[in-house]
C-alpha cells in the first residue's frame, strides 16, 4: 500500500485544551483546510472569539456540562466517535446506526495539576485539578491510533499543519503520536500519585511505592567507559523543584559527559555543604580539596593546595559567583568543569579562552529528600544524608551535626579557631567516599582518605597525603581531623596522633569506644563524639 493510500484526511477535530498557546493559529489551519471543529468550555470560546465556526460539545450530545464542569466530555457521542475503528464495517455501520460521526484528530492537554500543587497546599484546590475527561480522551484516542491522531503539546502543532498539507495523517504519524499521548497521561498518573502519597503517607518512612518518570534531554557520547551508551534524561514526574544540575545553563565549553555530571554533582554537593564561601574539587567523584575562606578566590587556592597533582583535569564547584581572581587562577590549570550560582562577566571572559572548560551555572545542591540506587530486579532507596542530624542520647543530651551537640569525651575543650576547624572538617568529610578521614587546619583540607576498605588505611593515606603532596610540608602538626564513621580500635586514631594531629571529630558508636577514649586521652588531644555519622559509598 502506498503511502498516499495509507493517509487519513482530517475532517473532524475535537479539541479541549487548558494551555491555550498556539490554539488559535491551529484553528485557523484546521478550518482552512475544511476540518469541522468541535470543543468544550473556554476552549470552545477562545476559537469562537477569534471567528472560527466551532460546535460545543454540550450542543454535539445534547447535554449541558454539569457539576461544576466535571462532566463534559464522558458521553458516548464523544467517546464512540474516538473510539470508532473505522476498519471494521461493524463499527461503521454501529455509527450511522446511531447517527454519531467520526473524529480523526483529537487535541487535548490537561489541567495544570504541577502549576497547581507547586503554587498552593489547599489539598481541595489540587484535587479539583486532577483532569478526569482529558485523560480519557488522550487514551481513548491513542488506543485508537489506527483511525484517530491525537495530539497532546502545543509543540506538535506544526505536525498537524504538515498532515494536513499531506492529505491527511500517516500511520506513522498516528504512532508516534500515541506514543506521545501515553507517555504523557503516564506523567501525569505518576505526578498524581506522588502528590498524593506525600500528602498520607509518613515522610520519614519508605513510601509503600515510587513512581518517577524522565525523558531523553540528549544523548552522551558514552558512559564511565567509551563502549557504553549512556544520556542525560531530565525528569518530567514528579516535576523537580528546586536547583538541578540536569537543567544548568551550559555557559561555555565542549559538551559535558557521564562522568562530567557524576563529579560535578559530587563537587556541588560538596561546596554548598559549607555556610562560608568555599570551594570542592573532585576528582572521580571524591575531593582532592576542599576549602572555605572570606572569598572563593581565596577557598580556591587553599583547596588547589591540598592535592596539586590530583586536581589535573579536575571538577570544581563554588557556592559563591565565580570572580576574576577565581578565574585567573583556575585558568592556569586543567580543569573540566567549573560549576558556581553565576560568574562575574569579566571571570567568565576569561575561562570562556579555555575553549574545552565547561561552565555551568548551578545554585545549589538538589533539595530532594530521597535518592535511589538501581540493583538488580529493583531499587533501594534512602532519604538524602544531610548536615542537619540531631537527636536526643537517653540520658537526654543532644547529639548530631552542631558542635554545640557534640560531645567532648577526651582532653580539653577545643580552642574556637580550632573548633572552627573541627567543625569544617566534619562538614567536608561527607563529600568523602568511605572509609573517609580528612585533616585540616585554617578552613582547608591538608590530606583526605578515602575510599579504603579498613580505617587505618584511610588514616595513613590521609597522613601521607598531606605530608608529600605540598614538598614534602608537614601539614599534619596542629591539624584537625573527622571520620566520617567511629574508629573501630584505636590503631586508626594512634596514626593521626602519631602524625601530630591536636583534635579529632568521630561519630562514636563502637564497642571500643573506651580504648579508642584511652588513646585521646593518653595523648592529650582533644576527641569529640557527634553521635551520627556521614557513610558515602
Amino acid at each position: 500500500m502506498s503511502q498516499t493510500a495509507s493517509l487519513i484526511p482530517i475532517r473532524r477535530a475535537l479539541i479541549s485544551v487548558s494551555d491555550k498557546t498556539g490554539l488559535v493559529e491551529l484553528g485557523q489551519s484546521l478550518v482552512e483546510a475544511g476540518v469541522e471543529l468541535v470543543s468544550t468550555g473556554s476552549t470552545a470560546a477562545t476559537l469562537a472569539g477569534a471567528g472560527l465556526p466551532v460546535q460545543e460539545v454540550a450542543d454535539l450530545t445534547g447535554f449541558p456540562e454539569c457539576l461544576d464542569g466535571r462532566v463534559k466530555t464522558l458521553h458516548p457521542r464523544v467517546h464512540a466517535g474516538i473510539l470508532a475503528n473505522l476498519e471494521l464495517e461493524s463499527h461503521r455501520q454501529q455509527l450511522a446506526d446511531l447517527g454519531i460521526e467520526p473524529f480523526q484528530l483529537v487535541v487535548v492537554n490537561l489541567y495544570p495539576f504541577a502549576q497547581t500543587i507547586a503554587s498552593t497546599s489547599d489539598y481541595a484546590q489540587c484535587v479539583e485539578m486532577i483532569d478526569i475527561g482529558g485523560p480519557s480522551m488522550i487514551r481513548a484516542a491513542a488506543k485508537n491510533h489506527g483511525s484517530v491522531g491525537v495530539i497532546t503539546d502545543p509543540s506538535q502543532y506544526d505536525e498537524v499543519r504538515t498532515a494536513l498539507t499531506a492529505g491527511g495523517t500517516s500511520t506513522d504519524q498516528r504512532r508516534h503520536w500515541a506514543l506521545a499521548a501515553f507517555r504523557h497521561t503516564a506523567d501525569y498518573d505518576v505526578m498524581i500519585a506522588s502528590w498524593l502519597g506525600q500528602q498520607l503517607e509518613d515522610e520519614a518512612a519508605a513510601p509503600a511505592w515510587w513512581g518517577r518518570t524522565y525523558r531523553l534531554e540528549h544523548p552522551l557520547r558514552y558512559g564511565e567507559n567509551p563502549h557504553q551508551g549512556a544520556g542525560l534524561y531530565l525528569q518530567t514526574s514528579p516535576q523537580p523543584t528546586g536547583p538541578s544540575l540536569a537543567t544548568a545553563p551550559q555557559l561555555g565549553g565542549k559538551e559535558m559527559s557521564y562522568n562530567n555530571y557524576q563529579d560535578t554533582s559530587a563537587a556541588v554537593r560538596a561546596a554548598f555543604d559549607q555556610d562560608r564561601p568555599a570551594v570542592a574539587i573532585i576528582k572521580h567523584a571524591n575531593p582532592c580539596g576542599i576549602a572555605v575562606a572570606d572569598s572563593v578566590a581565596t577557598a580556591y587556592s587553599e583547596a588547589f593546595a591540598c592535592d596539586p597533582v590530583s586536581a589535573f583535569g579536575s571538577v570544581v564547584a563554588a557556592n559563591r559567583p565565580v570572580d576574576v581572581a577565581l578565574a585567573q587562577q583556575a585558568a592556569k590549570v586543567f580543569t573540566e568543569v567549573i560549576a558556581a550560582p553565576s560568574f562575574e562577566p569579566e571571570a567568565l571572559e576569561i575561562l570562556r579562552q579555555k575553549k574545552n572548560l565547561r561552565l555551568l551555572e548551578v545554585a545549589g545542591d538538589s533539595p530532594e529528600t530521597w535518592e535511589f540506587t538501581t540493583i538488580s530486579g529493583g531499587m533501594i532507596a534512602q532519604q538524602v544524608d544531610r548536615i542537619d542530624a540531631h537527636g536526643t542520647r537517653e540520658d537526654g543530651t543532644a547529639f548530631g551535626d552542631d558542635p554545640a551537640d557534640w560531645q567532648l569525651v577526651a582532653g580539653p575543650a577545643a580552642q574556637p579557631a580550632q573548633l572552627e576547624d573541627l567543625a569544617f572538617a566534619w562538614r567536608a568529610v561527607r563529600s568523602v567516599k568511605s572509609n573517609a578521614i580528612l585533616l585540616a587546619r585554617d578552613g582547608a583540607s591538608v590530606g583526605i582518605g578515602m575510599g579504603q576498605v579498613n580505617r587505618v588505611d584511610s588514616a595513613r593515606l590521609a597522613v601521607e597525603r598531606a605530608n608529600t603532596l605540598m614538598d614534602g610540608q608537614n601539614r599534619t602538626e596542629g591539624a584537625v581531623a573527622s571520620s566520617d564513621a567511629f574508629f573501630p580500635f584505636a590503631d586508626g586514631l594512634q596514626i593521626l596522633i602519631d602524625a601530630g594531629v591536636s583534635a579529632v571529630v568521630a561519630p562514636g558508636g563502637s564497642v571500643r569506644d573506651g580504648e579508642v577514649i584511652e588513646c585521646a586521652q593518653a595523648a592529650g588531644i582533644s576527641l569529640y563524639f557527634t553521635g551520627t555519622r556521614h557513610f558515602w559509598h
